[in-house]
C-alpha cells in the first residue's frame, strides 16, 4: 500500500538521501534522521509505519535507538528493520535476540528493500487485524457476562458456550471465518436478554403465559441490538435461532430442520448442555454425563443429527471444558 511512512535512520548522507528517493518513488512517506536522538525528536510528533534503521551511528546507534523505541508502549509493534554493512554473524543474532523483525545487510538491491518492507508491513496489519479481533471479542464476552450474570447461575456460561461451539465447529471442519462468526454469535447469542427483566431471569417458579412471551421475545431483541453493526451482521442468524429445534418446535420462527442455520444449530447443542448442568434459581443443574445422554436422546427431534455426531467426537474435550469451571 502506498502512503505508509517509512522511518530512514542512517548516518551517511548520501545513503540517506538515496534511500529517501527510492522509498518515496514506491510511494512511501520517507522521514529521515542521522541517528537515534534525531529519530525519537521527529517520532515524538510523528509515528511511523515502520523503521529502517542503520545500526553504526554517531552519538545513538541502532541497538540503542531500538531499545529506546521498544521502551514505550505506543511505539512496541512499530516494525523494524536494520539495515548495516556489517557481515558478521554475531551482529545479525544480536539483532534478532532483541527481536527486531528484520535485518537487511548493504549494499541491498532495491527489489530486496522494497519486498521486506511490503512483507513487514502487510504481516503487522495481520497481527494488528488478530488484536483487534481478539480486542472485539474480549468487549464482546464483557457485555454479554453482564447480562449472563443478572441470570444467576450462569457464570462463565459466554465462555462455555463459545468454547463448545468452537470444538463442535472445528469437528465439523469449519475454518477460519467461519468459526470466528461462530465465536462471536456464540458469545452473543442471549444477548436480547438485557431487556427481560430481572424478576423473569431469576423467577425460581414455572414462567406464566405473558412471561414465556416475553423470553420467546429476547432473540428477536438481540437481532435489534446488533443489527446496525456491521462487524457483527454473521452473528446474527446464531443469535436469532439458536433456540429453534430440529422438529419445528422452537422459537422465535419456528424453523425446522436445515432450514434452521447450521451455526445456530451449533450453539444450539452448546447452550442446551451448559444449560442442563447449570444450577438456576429454577432448575439443579445435572451431571456432565446426564447432559449428554440427554443431547444424544433428542438427536432428530430437538437436535441436528449431523451436529449431535459432532458433538460426540468432541465429547472429550467438551467435558473437560466444562470441569473446568466445576473445580
Amino acid at each position: 500500500m502506498a502512503g505508509e511512512v517509512i522511518l530512514i535512520v542512517e548516518d551517511n548522507d548520501v545513503l540517506r538521501h538515496g534511500l529517501e528517493a527510492l522509498l518515496q518513488s514506491e510511494g512511501y512517506v520517507a522521514v529521515t534522521a542521522a541517528h537515534g536522538h534525531e529519530a525519537l525528536d521527529k517520532m515524538a510528533n510523528h509515528v511511523p509505519d515502520l523503521i529502517l534503521s542503520d545500526i553504526s551511528m554517531p552519538e545513538m546507534d541502532g541497538y540503542q535507538f531500538y531499545e529506546q523505541v521498544r521502551s514505550r508502549e505506543a511505539w512496541m509493534s512499530i516494525p523494524f528493520i536494520f539495515l548495516t554493512a556489517r557481515r558478521g554473524r554475531d551482529e545479525i543474532f544480536a539483532g534478532k535476540r532483541m527481536g527486531v523483525e528484520d535485518y537487511l545487510v548493504k549494499p541491498v538491491t532495491r527489489k530486496e528493500l522494497t519486498t521486506t518492507i511490503r512483507s513487514r508491513l502487510a504481516r503487522n496489519q495481520q497481527l494488528l487485524y488478530v488484536q483487534l479481533q481478539q480486542a472485539y471479542a474480549s468487549s464482546l464476552i464483557m457485555l454479554a457476562n453482564a447480562i449472563e450474570l443478572r441470570d444467576q447461575g450462569t457464570r462463565n456460561h459466554v465462555e462455555r458456550v463459545r468454547d463448545i461451539a468452537l470444538l463442535i465447529g472445528r469437528q465439523v471442519g469449519w475454518k477460519d471465518e467461519q468459526l470466528r462468526d461462530l465465536e462471536y454469535g456464540s458469545i452473543l447469542h442471549d444477548v436480547g436478554k438485557i431487556h427481560i427483566p430481572e424478576s423473569v431471569l431469576k423467577k425460581p417458579s414455572k414462567l406464566n403465559e405473558e412471561e414465556w412471551e416475553l423470553m420467546h421475545r429476547h432473540p428477536l431483541i438481540g437481532v435489534e441490538i446488533v443489527k446496525e453493526i456491521q462487524y457483527l451482521v454473521a452473528a446474527i442468524p446464531v443469535i436469532r435461532s439458536h433456540h429453534e429445534r430440529w422438529d419445528g418446535s422452537g422459537y422465535p420462527d419456528g424453523l425446522r430442520g436445515e432450514d434452521i442455520p447450521f451455526a445456530a444449530r451449533i450453539v444450539a447443542v452448546a447452550d442446551s448442555v451448559d444449560a442442563m448442568c447449570a444450577t438456576r434459581p429454577y432448575q439443579q443443574g445435572v451431571a456432565p454425563d446426564v447432559a449428554y445422554q440427554q443431547i444424544l436422546a433428542e438427536s432428530g427431534r430437538l437436535y441436528d443429527p449431523l451436529v449431535v455426531e459432532a458433538f460426540k467426537a468432541a465429547w472429550p474435550a467438551i467435558l473437560e471444558r466444562l470441569r473446568q469451571d466445576a473445580a
